[in-house]
């Protein structure tokens, strides 16, 4: 195996593009595809390699079945939008592709940030044969890898989980989003949830705040809590777990313009009228802001993503810190794109890596804790995105 269709030419696209581009022993040969053919030439001629390149309308599945028929692709690698996830697996199912992803499928009218519909596939994969794997990103992606080996190789228990993603990258805009606007400002006023004693506990958006010093330098920043895909993924495969929660970091400027903007309706995704025309104003907002693949020259900084898990190990309470950092400006040297893109990007080339290599390949529907780590470990340290795992004596956000 070792043909695969990309779909996506944004900024991870772009990105997942490159990386494979990179291993012609594993990706032979290449397709990508996206609703705006000129999006993937121009990738394309970034590369050191020829790749073929086709237009695809996403939301329609006869077009990707026929698409998928005529190309014969081992795997599809979905980096559309999360709107696109299940007009993309009924294609693969069709045609009798395996399937890979970064983003939970989301419907366009409410933010659910759910597994549930992509999980009710697990039995037409299975019968078909085929392997589908679930949110091969950072995070949801290696952020679950992380936690899976932690729990394979430094506690016998994982009882508290905190998932801790910082960007501390500045693009010198007033105001601009590192990834789709629509699903970034969709997440973060999404209404918080963290598992804890075996069930979700709902909390206002953006109510409980912390500060947390990145290692190695990368700073202090204030961090908050908010619901992400991965914990409940965690919540279901890990049963020892008590309490896990995800915490990303937020600048006071970036909080007051997505105040304002929700003050005034900019960031509804109810459709209004405006002269005739149906327009849904995240959508316009969207085209407002600069574009996230836009941002790789100018973002300076690093991010820091990992887990804390506290746990039991031979009997003793541990508290261990597993992670990565990621310079924005390498990643545009090597990449042309920020470390955004990249650390979604890379996570996404070694699980169709995984799966073509036939060590995650399994048919049904699978996330990502549910595989064996260290392989996938061992490529991140090899393919551009190093982690460490450090021991902690102490370790608290309840401030």
């Amino acid at each position: 195996m070792s043909k695969v269709l990309i779909i996506g030419a944004g900024g991870v696209g772009g990105v997942v593009t490159h990386k494979c581009a990179q291993l012609p022993e594993v990706f032979k040969e290449i397709i990508l595809a996206s609703r705006t053919e000129a999006k993937c030439k121009a990738i394309a001629a970034q590369l050191d390699r020829p790749i073929k390149t086709a237009q695809v309308d996403a939301d329609n599945v006869p077009e990707l079945v026929a698409l998928l028929t005529q190309e014969k692709p081992d795997l599809v690698i979905n980096v559309a939008l999360p709107y696109q996830d299940l007009t993309i697996m009924d294609a693969c199912l069709e045609a009798g592709v395996h399937y890979l992803d970064t983003a939970n499928y989301e419907p366009l009218d409410t933010a659910k940030f759910e597994y549930k519909w992509q999980w009710a596939y697990q039995e037409k994969f299975e019968k078909a044969g085929l392997t589908a794997l679930l949110g091969s990103g950072f995070d949801p992606g290696a952020t679950n890898v992380f936690t899976a080996y932690l729990a394979k190789h430094y506690l016998d228990e994982v009882h508290e989980l905190d998932i801790i993603d910082v960007n501390g990258g500045d693009h010198g805009y007033p105001f601009a989003t590192n990834f789709s606007p629509e699903i970034n400002i969709r997440e973060v006023t999404a209404e918080c949830r963290h598992w804890e004693n075996g069930e979700f506990v709902t909390t206002p958006a953006m109510s409980k705040k912390a500060r947390f010093t990145c290692p190695e330098g990368v700073g202090e920043y204030d961090i908050y809590r908010m619901y992400h895909e991965e914990l409940e993924s965690l919540a279901k495969h890990i049963p020892t777990l008590k309490r896990a929660q995800f915490w990303m970091s937020f600048s006071d400027n970036y909080l007051k313009h997505l105040e304002v903007l929700g003050n005034v309706g900019m960031t509804s995704i109810e459709p209004i009228e405006y002269n005739g025309q149906q327009i849904v104003p995240i959508q316009l907002l969207a085209k407002l802001l600069p574009d996230p693949s836009s941002l790789g020259p100018r973002t300076k900084g690093k991010t820091c993503i990992g887990c804390v898990a506290r746990g039991i190990k031979d009997g003793k309470e541990k508290v261990v810190y597993i992670y990565n950092i990621c310079d924005h400006q390498a990643c545009y040297q090597e990449v042309k794109s920020q470390a955004i893109s990249y650390t979604t990007g890379v996570p996404a080339m070694i699980g169709a890596k995984m799966m073509l290599e036939g060590k995650w390949l399994k048919p049904g529907v699978w996330n990502m804790e549910q595989f064996d780590p260290d392989p996938f470990l061992a490529d991140m340290n090899e393919h551009g995105l190093p982690w460490k795992v450090i021991e902690l004596d102490s370790f608290n956000l309840d401030h």
